[in-house]
């Protein structure tokens, strides 16, 4: 389920303590002691650094500060709250017993040095040759402590090193690689998109498919579930950075993802100022192919169905009746519900059926669940016109419609924040006509377990006040919902008739 705990901005200036004890400001960098051996390197450390701000204020991009940036420097951006990102240019190179990623600045004839140093080596030996040690937990939620310490700590180490020939490059990249972990909160629809895949397609984008994804805990059934995505983003198969003990050799290397809001992209944070349709436009890309195949499938069974006899079945003939109205049926517009069990479900959604398709919609009724293909939701949703559903993880599916569609978003009580901020803002920027229903305490179920002037009812914001716990276990977990549907017609007439009037237009441009 979605998380409400949000983080609180630091202050410009002031510095904080950070949990080794060192001094970190506001923009996040460590403050540096400086030794003499090193000052011409860390005077090339602290140019190319201060090239992150350029990507900030001048360029949305990370293309130009990995172009700009010096071959053998780790430079790390850690201003934001939300998220820790580190570039490394150079000789990259993996060593996943150790959850470490090196980069060594003396090279060979070759370009590349032919020496990953094993774990064991003497820690004075392996001090003298350090330059720079940085340490990363490369997902999103760099607030949340709990959800980070779940996440595998990277360790980024600049070295020098002029010979040795041990752990040799077992695989050499020709492009860069972007370094996440799909650990965390993912699992749930709202965090894999909002956690990982969104991050990942505003880091990777500009890169136009020439990068390798090299995932720290890496799960077959996320990579199962996403893959569609990840291979509209990169043209190399992805690779298991915990499970793959192999010396992965690259150019360049980001690690972490960048991350702008919740479910959103910031056209003036992209490079072209790319934006939440052109996410959209990905996601048709990623899926089309699957959906094509699926459509193959129901034909070749309808077929076969067809052949066992010489004439067609009923169904068949129903089927090709509908085919012959299909000017009527497009002109219907189509409302999809998202259906839930257990909490925060809508208990007369048989009557709520009844009334939209009484109002002239074409109706279906979604009730997906972990194993659900999204190939499958995404085709449903894609061709609705209409989203109804309550406020929850699976309202992230809002990122299927197509813009200009309509999402009606049922908000129970004592979730007015999260259903705005999570998923009604970002529906708006992704250009869907939106509206929030916010339901009358006489709708939800908690109306009948508590008296009529109790806070949980009348000042849900004093329950938030108490603490999450408290806000999950009355509101999330323990509420459904009966819809006032004389009430609620007014929101479905309303879509209904944009709906209308827009597919009207859509198909009789000239009218």
């Amino acid at each position: 389920m979605v998380q409400y705990q949000r983080y609180n901005p630091w202050k410009k200036g002031v510095e904080y303590e950070t949990e080794d004890g060192e001094s970190q400001n506001s923009l996040g960098f460590n403050k540096i002691s400086t030794r003499p051996r090193f000052l011409h390197l860390l005077f090339l450390f602290l140019f190319s650094c201060s090239l992150l701000l350029v990507p900030q204020f001048c360029f949305p991009s990370n293309f130009l500060l990995l172009l700009f940036l010096n071959a053998g420097t780790i430079c790390c951006d850690r201003s934001s709250i939300r998220f820790d990102i580190c570039f490394m240019k150079g000789d990259v190179r993996t060593h996943s017993l150790s959850s470490s990623i090196y980069l060594y600045t003396s090279r060979n004839s070759n370009g590349l040095m032919d020496y990953v140093p094993g774990p064991n080596k003497e820690d004075e030996e392996n001090k003298e040759e350090e330059i720079q040690h940085e340490k990363i937990r490369p997902y999103s939620r760099k607030w949340e402590k709990s959800t980070m310490d779940t996440v595998s700590e990277l360790h980024l180490i600049s070295k020098r090193k002029d010979s040795g020939s041990r752990h040799q490059c077992d695989v050499k990249h020709g492009v860069p690689a972007i370094f996440f972990s799909t650990e965390g909160f993912t699992g749930n629809a709202f965090h894999d998109f909002n956690d990982v895949i969104l991050p990942l397609y505003i880091t990777s984008q500009h890169f136009n498919k020439r990068v390798v994804f090299v995932i720290a805990d890496y799960h077959d059934w996320w990579y199962s579930k996403f893959g569609d995505i990840l291979k509209v983003l990169s043209d190399y198969p992805p690779v298991d950075f915990s499970g793959d003990n192999r010396t992965h050799c690259f150019p360049e290397a980001i690690v972490g993802l960048r991350i702008h809001d919740d479910l959103t992209v910031d056209p003036s944070l992209m490079e072209g100022g790319k934006s939440m349709k052109d996410f959209h436009d990905l996601l048709d890309r990623a899926y089309r192919p699957r959906i094509k195949g699926i459509i193959e499938e129901e034909e070749k069974r309808e077929a076969r169905r067809n052949s066992k006899g010489k004439h067609p079945s009923p169904r068949s003939s129903e089927n090709k009746a509908k085919r012959e109205q299909k000017w009527d049926l497009i002109k219907k517009p189509k409302l999809a519900i998202m259906s839930r069990k257990g909490s925060r479900a809508i208990t007369n959604e048989n009557l709520l059926v009844k009334m939209a398709e009484q109002i002239g919609f074409e109706v279906e009724v979604l009730r997906p669940d972990r194993t659900t293909e999204l190939a499958k939701i995404y085709r449903m949703l894609n061709s609705s016109d209409v989203l109804v559903g309550v406020h929850g993880a699976a309202m992230t599916h809002l990122l299927f419609l197509r813009p200009s569609k309509v999402f009606i978003q049922v908000i129970p009580l004592g979730t007015e924040w999260a259903a705005e901020t999570y998923h009604g803002e970002p529906a708006v920027k992704l250009g869907l006509k939106y509206i929030g229903y916010k339901i009358l305490p006489s709708e939800s179920s908690l109306y009948d377990e508590y008296e009529k002037d109790d806070p949980v009812l009348n000042d849900p914001n004093s329950v938030h006040k108490k603490g999450w716990e408290f806000t999950k276990k009355i509101y999330l977990d323990h509420q459904n919902v009966r819809l006032n549907l004389k009430r609620f017609r007014k929101q479905l007439v309303q879509a209904y008739d944009y709906s209308f009037a827009k597919k009207n237009q859509d198909n009789n441009p000239q009218s």
